[in-house]
């Protein structure tokens, strides 16, 4: 008779006395590391793995334990904001604010008095108002659905607010700006059609049930041909009843790169008294939603109760007001790189690889400026290495098209250039 390996299992006190086992105790929850040995154990009992070679194993796959799963990846699919892989790259000003701000800080602490203080986001805010022209005040929430609920909440309670059909926006995993207005008591009045919304359909749906209208930049995708909308200047000649401009993606000031794509400088110019937008797209900073506008209603959304509850933490407005207050960010590098040196990047990495170099074009992602090309380059790698780019040591998420594995450099720093030609080598 064969005697069961089984046996031979130690003791689970016998277990925990391993070095490896220990260590891992002083840097994860003891929760991690029973899952990892309860792993290692089961693969002994359907006879995958010796009882020899228990310790060993367990010293292996516990060397990777960490107390927290995400990962960073080489974004080398050619789309700045992309949302699947956390949006904006935070600059490293953000990042040691992040830091600075993991402690015990003075976040509404007056440190001179000793009293609560009454500015918490202050310095954020502040930085918002001086990259933001035309805006009076600002106010800093969770994130970007949060600011399109507290605005229509606080400055149209209980009323009507007019929007036009064409801008009933859904976005991703079925998320409807509509569903999230009428979570309140607040209602839309929706005006024209969906291609074709005109002054006078919001002339015609204005009445004493009106507390608002809201103009949505519809980030997230295009409609062309037989179409027609309304500016926000041409709502302002309309009413004097507030408007809400959203412009979704966090331009401050017109870029030459994207010329359609709608600023809050240009939004308040023309007369919006709210203008709200994400902190993590173009803006290049962490998940945060911005509101910029008149004092008035400014002031109207600081003092409703809902903004108490889309209050943003201390982490973020302090990497907020980082990342606008640093010289450049990885958002705007990504958006204006030299065409010159992205090209010189990608023939470098190809001729490391022993592959081609084909055009590519990049695009912003994140709901902002939809369908506009940013011309570029790419590494062309056979389709089948996608996957293996995924899942290797240092993950390469690049864009599969056509055939092809298209490895863009667009959103990776160059210093990450040898790291990306040897994840690519690994591979193939």
């Amino acid at each position: 008779m064969t005697t069961d390996p089984r046996r031979f299992i130690p003791k689970m006190d016998v277990i925990l006395q391993y070095p490896a086992v220990q260590a891992a105790h002083e840097r994860v929850a003891p929760y991690r590391v029973r899952a990892v040995i309860d792993a290692v154990l089961d693969d002994v009992r359907s006879a995958s793995l010796a009882p020899s070679q228990i310790e060993e194993e367990l010293a292996a796959r516990l060397e990777d334990v960490r107390p927290y799963s995400l990962s960073p990846v080489i974004n080398a699919t050619g789309v700045i904001v992309h949302t699947n892989l956390g949006r904006a790259p935070l600059p490293p000003a953000a990042v040691d604010a992040l830091v600075a701000a993991a402690s015990y800080t003075d976040v509404e602490m007056d440190l001179d008095s000793g009293l609560r203080s009454r500015n918490r986001g202050r310095a954020a805010t502040e930085a918002v108002l001086a990259a933001c022209p035309g805006a009076e005040d600002a106010l800093v929430v969770n994130n970007g659905a949060s600011a399109l609920l507290l605005a229509t909440a606080a400055l149209a309670p209980g009323k009507e607010v007019i929007i036009s059909r064409g801008e009933l926006i859904e976005i991703g995993a079925g998320f409807r700006l509509p569903e999230l207005i009428e979570s309140t008591a607040t209602r839309l009045r929706e005006v024209g059609a969906t291609n074709r919304t005109h002054l006078a359909d919001y002339e015609r749906a204005l009445g004493e049930k009106t507390g608002a209208i809201l103009k949505v930049h519809p980030s997230n995708f295009l409609i062309s041909g037989f179409t027609s909308s309304v500016s926000v200047a041409q709502l302002r000649q309309l009413t004097d009843l507030p408007l809400i401009a959203d412009i979704g993606s966090g331009l401050l000031t017109p870029d030459e790169v994207l010329p359609d794509e709608p600023s809050a400088s240009e939004a308040l110019r023309n007369g919006a008294d709210v203008v709200l937008f994400s902190g993590d797209k173009l803006l290049g900073g962490p998940q945060a939603g911005v509101l910029v506008g008149t004092k008035e209603a400014i002031a109207a959304c600081k003092k409703h109760p809902l903004a108490r509850a889309v209050r943003i933490d201390k982490l973020r407005l302090n990497a907020l007001e980082a990342a606008i207050s640093t010289s450049t960010n990885a958002v705007h590098e990504a958006l204006h790189i030299s065409a010159e040196r992205q090209k010189e990047r990608t023939a470098r990495i190809a001729a490391a690889v022993g592959a081609d170099v084909v055009e590519h074009d990049g695009r912003v992602g994140g709901g902002g400026a939809p369908e506009v090309p940013l011309p570029g380059w790419a590494v062309a790698l056979p389709e089948d290495l996608a996957r293996p780019l995924r899942l290797g040591a240092t993950p390469v998420v690049a864009r599969v098209s056509q055939g092809h594995c298209l490895v863009d450099v667009r959103c990776v720093p160059e210093s990450q250039d040898a790291e990306l030609i040897a994840a690519i080598q690994a591979v193939m």
